[in-house]
């Protein structure tokens, strides 16, 4: 039956909720979140993953570093093994893990990664660390260990960020599965840069401290352990004070981690450390010869050189090359205190205000470095009785008496204003003893020095120049200079071999060649002292350095055949023109050559080929080349052993009683032998001497020719210096005398060759004075016209030489 439509319809009933509680709430959102968490976290961990393995597969190939060769700069040493020289952009000394002292190893580790030997190459404490640090913008942190840093000083640039960090990270396991963790510290430890352009502890034990790495204390080590983390605010030269407290912070840290006991670290703390300044030079002055070698490797290698670590030993003994640069500067500088005062160097202005004044000083200063003992200085007050002046520590020093000799020109009222020493002068000056001091000046003259071992030819020292960083032109080996009086005795050496004796009597007489003889401008050579001393012996017109005598005798020899004869001794004939002005030293030599000629009467006849590098070896100290032992037995005769002989007479002679006695006279032996040399209107000063194990060559000039000064020669300025050379180098050396050889025989106390004995050889020269325009009869070879006088930098004909 039909429903009726009165009847209310029941609909389906609804369930009603009760109010949720708060901590359902609660719950509820912890699940979402943590479901949130993981599906970011997954997603993290899937781009990571994503990002590793895109990233792994361009990572750098490690497997070298298990060989581990940095860049290691180029080392010059002396023969006894002092360092000479260092070339490369990094100064850097290799040192193996088991050669690095304990105490250094501790102490870096205690400051850089305590944990070392425990973690596997990130330390993911510190780095979450960090991380939040770096996050609430706090000063920027990091959390590297030493794998860490290894493999970004290798690889990786310096830059923060985080693509870099994932680099550094995936490096550093990769370092650390392929290398063991004592090759990760040794990398490491040679690697890490140091301040100063040193890069490692070794390197930075020899810059900081002037020793090496194994004999470095506790303080010092600690202190070398700060500067990993910034080289320049905890260099202890320049910034002793934050050096100071990070060193003590370091000491700390090495008793946490039980590296040393609180008694160590006290004594660590208390004791005193001795840097090597900047201006303390740990190697030997021989910068001309380091730079020799530089440029030997360099033509060997090519740019190598500076990287892989070669070390060179050379001949160069460390206590004679001290001996050539002291005897080089003396010499220099007491010819500057004879010459006129050319003024201070700069003029400044000096400020009221003390803080501004110091600042300028400062700065003025900085711009005029000390040359070695040629101190820089600001004037401050200036009287012809006093001066005050300040360097750089600010303590005032005051210049009086024979200290303002040198200057005196410069302190009157008449003086230029580019000459007078007024307050705000930048001068030089010399500290004679705790308070004497001297005004002094840069010298614009030059010097060169040279000695080497006339048995094998190996250079014991060499002196370039006053000042290498002056000039690097090397005057040893660049400098073609007339050798003026110093070359007769080759003249002398060909003509004994034409008869001519010790005794032989020659007539010092007037010489004149007109224009038509010399096919140019007249010639009428002098003496130095312009007197004619008339008939003498061979053996005394040496000794006095005669010119005419000298002329003569290469009349004998025949300028052709002299010509000839000075190649044997390493001279370029080409340099030599066969004319009569050969007998006076009119042709071009270098101080080296001069040693190497001389070098041939020393050793009894042979020529030796200078040698500066004796062996050159890696940084592992495989040899890489090693020069032969050179004897005599190898080399060339090219003279007799009894024309040497006779010549070692006549030489002893010079050092005697001639124009070098004071050779003699100030060293106290006779085996000295040596000839001086001056070039007309004293252009040129030389020496060339020996001992018959050391010939040394000493030569003073201007590097643009002209006049020394009237009174200047080469005994005045060159032999002092070859005497000073001596005094060190012949120190314990016993007194030598030359056995005579075969063929030569002695009568009345003379040497002579057998055949050319006493009323044999040559008797005289020119014993009939010449007439004006006429040459000296029966002196010039036959078929040989006199020829005109050729210099070769084209000075006048006139341009004589002198003793």
């Amino acid at each position: 039956m039909p429903a009726d439509d009165s009847t209310p319809t029941r609909s389906p009933s609804k369930r009603v909720s009760a109010p949720s509680s708060p901590i359902a709430l609660i719950g509820r959102l912890v699940v979402g979140l943590v479901g949130l968490a993981a599906a970011g976290v997954a997603c993290v961990l899937i781009a990571v993953g994503i990002a590793l393995a895109v990233a792994y597969p361009n990572l750098p190939d490690v497997t070298g570093l298990a060989d581990y060769q940095p860049k290691l700069p180029l080392r010059v040493l002396s023969a006894d093994g002092r360092l000479i020289g260092e070339f490369g952009e990094e100064r850097r000394n290799l040192m193996r893990i088991n050669d690095i002292p304990d105490v250094m190893k501790n102490a870096v580790l205690a400051i850089e990664d305590a944990r070392f030997f425990e973690h596997s190459g990130v330390d993911y404490r510190g780095m979450l660390r960090a991380a939040l640090a770096n996050l609430r913008q706090a000063k920027s942190q990091g959390a590297s260990t030493i794998t860490m840093q290894v493999a970004r000083n290798v690889y990786l640039s310096a830059e923060k960020s985080y693509t870099r960090k994932i680099y550094e990270v995936l490096l550093t396991f990769k370092l650390e599965h392929l290398l063991t963790k004592e090759q990760i510290l040794e990398i490491y430890m040679n690697q890490i840069f140091l301040g100063q352009r040193s890069y490692g502890f070794e390197s930075a034990a020899q810059t900081y401290f002037g020793k090496s790495l194994k004999e470095v204390t506790i303080a010092e080590a600690a202190m070398l352990a700060g500067l990993p983390q910034a080289p320049s605010a905890y260099n202890p030269i320049r910034n002793p004070k934050r050096a100071r407290a990070r060193q003590l912070h370091i000491i700390d840290r090495m008793v946490d981690n039980g590296f040393i006991t609180e008694a160590q670290a006290e004594q660590a703390k208390a004791e005193p450390l001795k840097l090597r300044t900047p201006t303390v030079t740990a190697g030997i002055q021989a910068d001309y010869v380091a730079e020799m070698v530089r440029q030997a490797m360099v033509d060997q290698y090519g740019e190598e050189a500076y990287t892989r670590g070669l070390v060179v030993t050379t001949t160069v003994r460390a206590a004679a090359q001290e001996a050539a640069y002291k005897a080089v500067r003396a010499g220099i500088l007491d010819f500057e205190r004879r010459q006129f005062y050319r003024g201070p160097e700069l003029f400044i202005t000096l400020p009221t205000d003390p803080a501004e004044r110091d600042a300028a000083i400062d700065e003025a200063l900085s711009d005029r470095p000390d040359n070695g003992d040629l101190l820089s200085a600001v004037v401050l007050e200036a009287s012809p009785r006093k001066v005050v002046a300040v360097r750089q520590d600010g303590e005032p020093f005051d210049i009086t008496g024979e200290g303002l000799k040198p200057a005196q020109s410069g302190l009157s009222d008449k003086a230029g204003p580019n000459v007078r020493i007024r307050p705000g002068a930048v001068i030089r000056v010399v500290k004679l003893d705790d308070k004497n001091w001297r005004i002094t000046q840069l010298p614009e003259v030059e010097s060169a020095f040279v000695a080497l071992d006339p048995r094998n030819g190996r250079i014991q020292a060499l002196v370039g120049g006053f000042d290498f960083q002056k000039g690097k032109f090397n005057h040893v080996t660049q400098a073609w200079r007339q050798p003026g009086s110093s070359f007769k005795p080759f003249i002398y050496s060909a003509a004994l071999e034409k008869g001519l004796t010790p005794m032989t009597v020659v007539n010092d007489a007037p010489l004149f060649y007109s224009a038509e003889q010399t096919g140019g401008k007249p010639w009428e050579p002098k003496n130095y002292d312009g007197q004619f001393d008339g008939p003498m012996s061979v053996r005394r017109a040496l000794a006095k350095s005669k010119n005419m005598v000298s002329i003569r005798v290469l009349q004998l020899v025949g300028t052709q055949s002299a010509q000839e004869w000075v190649s044997r001794f390493g001279f370029d004939p080409a340099r030599h023109p066969p004319y009569l002005t050969m007998a006076l030293g009119a042709g071009s030599v270098t101080p080296m050559q001069m040693a190497t000629g001389y070098a041939v009467f020393a050793n009894g006849g042979y020529r030796v080929t200078p040698t500066l590098i004796t062996k050159v070896s890696d940084y592992r100290g495989h040899v890489l080349f090693e020069a032969p032992q050179t004897t005599l037995d190898s080399a060339p005769r090219v003279i007799d052993a009894r024309n040497a002989f006779v010549m070692n007479s006549l030489l002893q002679e010079i050092t005697r009683s001639g124009t070098a006695a004071r050779a003699q006279s100030t060293l106290k032996r006779p085996d000295l032998f040596g000839k001086t040399g001056t070039t007309n209107d004293a252009v040129d000063a030389w020496f060339v001497g020996y001992q018959p194990t050391v010939v040394a060559a000493a030569w003073v000039g201007y590097d643009t020719p002209r006049n020394l000064g009237s009174r200047e020669t080469g005994g005045g300025l060159s032999l002092p210096i070859w005497i000073s050379y001596m005094q060190t180098a012949l120190k314990d050396v016993p007194v030598a005398q030359y056995d005579p050889p075969p063929g030569v025989v002695n009568v009345g106390g003379e040497w002579y060759y057998e055949e050319y004995g006493p009323d044999r050889g040559v008797q005289s020269l020119g014993m009939q004075d010449p007439l004006p325009g006429q040459a000296p009869a029966g002196e010039q070879p036959a078929g040989e016209a006199p020829r005109a006088p050729v210099i070769e930098d084209r000075r006048s004909i006139l341009d004589l030489f002198r003793n």
